[in-house]
């Protein structure tokens, strides 16, 4: 069973937000055509692993400029979370053990 950490609240949320931010970005991808610029689409029917993609107008201008604001609010949220101050309070595999766990921290629901 992993150790408890006394995890900062700053920390914590920056990780929760972290997760929220990564899972936002990930839905509105999934959304978006396969090009962000317009693209004829393809068929390549003669190698030995066929594929194809499909014609597309690209990405809408406003989608583009939301993926860019997540992707930068992503990456500060990266920088926050590998250099807090609570890093440099454990030392060698238990840092590792930590930073695992703070991945999970939000997974599992409080006990009542």
């Amino acid at each position: 069973m992993a150790r408890a950490y006394d995890f900062p609240p700053d920390l914590l949320a920056a990780q929760e937000e972290l997760h929220q931010v990564a899972a936002a970005l990930t839905a509105l991808l999934k959304g978006l055509p396969w090009s962000v610029e317009p693209h004829p689409g393809y068929n390549d029917p003669d190698i030995w692993r066929p594929r194809q993609r499909p014609a597309t107008d690209g990405w809408p201008e406003t989608d583009q400029k939301e993926v860019q604001r997540l992707r930068d609010q992503q990456r500060k949220l990266v920088f926050t979370v590998i250099t807090h101050a609570f890093w440099a309070t454990i030392e060698g595999p238990d840092l590792v053990t930590a930073r695992t766990v703070l991945k999970h921290a939000h997974d599992a629901a409080p006990a009542a």
